[in-house]
């Protein structure tokens, strides 16, 4: 049996660019008939996808990087590279994604269908043909190709169900799921024998079926994170309907309406809303309880083991999921975009020396070979134009300077 994993790590990178390349046509007697370098294919795209036949993050745990394919390089006779082919990264509906370090959230994939373009692949370099201009008939010069996006990744899986049932350790939530579905959770006589979530499907007939979640047993300071308790609480935050489980035997004898009040407090510690949700409260083992409980107690009862009164808890829960999912709005995969700031500009990083900061400066280091007089002339044309020199004028520069573009860094000179 394959074990639930509902927390991962992930390194996902985009494809590298493929580089450009530099060539001539020989047209006869005559070798440089002029620049027919074609261009790097670009690096494919990493994209997230949320699928319902995937059911929890475990493919990650043991293989958590993933990387697109690089983007083909040019060729001579203006053949441009393929590009790389985009990598597709299945995941389970109700996914989170966040930064790993900073944990700032950056996708929710809540349907399945629902996409997302982690990194992009980097771009192909320019062949030498591109950099052919009437003072520059016999270009040497190419690109290479930019290196794709990389980033880590936190993924936190959110059960995506109906109904989930919330009840202390032993409360038999394992035992009624089982008896209404096809899942077989493990079933002791004895706390925390469920210690991962299992979905079940509930069919009432052809046309009438939910999704119920066995959550594993909350205890009193779940939501302050004791006995693993905001694990487990996560996987009730989707949910539409709560089942919360009463104990009408416990062993430790907490009365019933003690734990309905202890388990209340701890959901609305955890998540004030989730005190709103439409929820059934449920008195459970009445075939062993003591008469005088069962008689005292006033809401539903049943026994998930002999099944009595196990119907009527199940059209009830049915009927509170079929208002919860009319009333509420269609579910859609929420994505957190933060454009990067456009422009030069420039930053001081102490006496005589400065940074240059802006996406189209810094690639223009990265991808042009610097050894190179002619791309280094031709640097310096792509600064003039952004006006990143002006810029360092502007911010006090001074002759001899040192100025950075990434990890590549020059002398300044007014004369540039």
């Amino acid at each position: 049996m394959s074990a639930f994993v509902d927390e991962s790590q992930l390194n996902v990178r985009g494809g590298d660019g493929g580089a450009g390349c530099v060539s001539f046509r020989r047209e006869g007697p005559e070798a440089f008939g002029g620049p027919n370098g074609g261009d790097g294919g670009n690096g494919g795209d990493v994209w997230m996808i949320a699928d319902r036949n995937v059911s929890s993050l475990l493919a990650f745990r043991d293989h958590p990087h993933r990387r697109a394919e690089d983007g083909i390089h040019g060729m001579g006779k203006d053949q441009h590279g393929r590009q790389g082919k985009e990598l597709v990264v299945h995941v389970p509906e109700g996914t989170v994604i966040k930064d790993l370090y900073t944990g700032e959230p950056l996708a929710d994939l809540v349907s399945h269908g629902d996409k997302w373009c982690v990194v992009t692949g980097g771009r192909g370099g320019r062949g030498n043909a591109r950099f052919l201009i009437n003072r520059r008939r016999a270009p040497k010069i190419a690109e290479q190709g930019e290196m794709g996006e990389e980033r880590w990744l936190k993924l936190e899986l959110k059960l995506m169900a109906d109904v989930a049932l919330v009840g202390f350790p032993n409360a038999g939530k394992s035992t009624f799921i089982s008896a209404v579905s096809a899942a077989k959770p493990k079933i002791a006589n004895y706390p925390f024998t469920t210690l991962e979530p299992h979905l079940g499907v509930v069919r009432i007939d052809s046309s009438t079926e939910f999704v119920l979640a066995d959550i594993p047993g909350i205890i009193e300071g779940a939501s302050e994170g004791r006995g693993l308790g905001h694990q487990f609480l996560r996987h009730i935050e989707r949910a539409r309907v709560l089942c919360v489980l009463i104990d009408l035997a416990a062993v430790d004898g907490l009365p019933p309406a003690e734990q309905e009040e202890i388990l209340l407090r701890e959901l609305g510690a955890y998540e004030p809303e989730l005190l709103t949700r439409p929820r059934l409260i449920v008195g459970n083992k009445i075939d062993i309880a003591e008469p005088s409980v069962v008689a005292g107690w006033e809401g539903l009862t049943m026994s998930g083991v002999t099944q009595q009164g196990v119907r009527n808890v199940v059209g009830k829960l049915a009927q509170l999921v079929f208002e919860a999912r009319n009333q509420e709005p269609v579910r859609e995969a929420k994505v957190i975009l933060r454009p990067e700031p456009k422009g030069t500009h420039i930053e001081r990083l102490g006496e005589g020396e400065f940074r240059i900061h802006g996406r189209n400066a810094e690639r223009s280091v990265a991808i042009n070979d610097v050894s190179t007089p002619e791309a280094l002339n031709y640097i310096d044309e792509r600064l003039k134009k952004m006006g990143a020199l002006r810029l360092l004028a502007r911010a006090g520069a001074q002759e001899g300077d040192i100025v950075w573009i990434g990890s590549f860094s020059f002398e300044y000179s007014p004369d540039l």
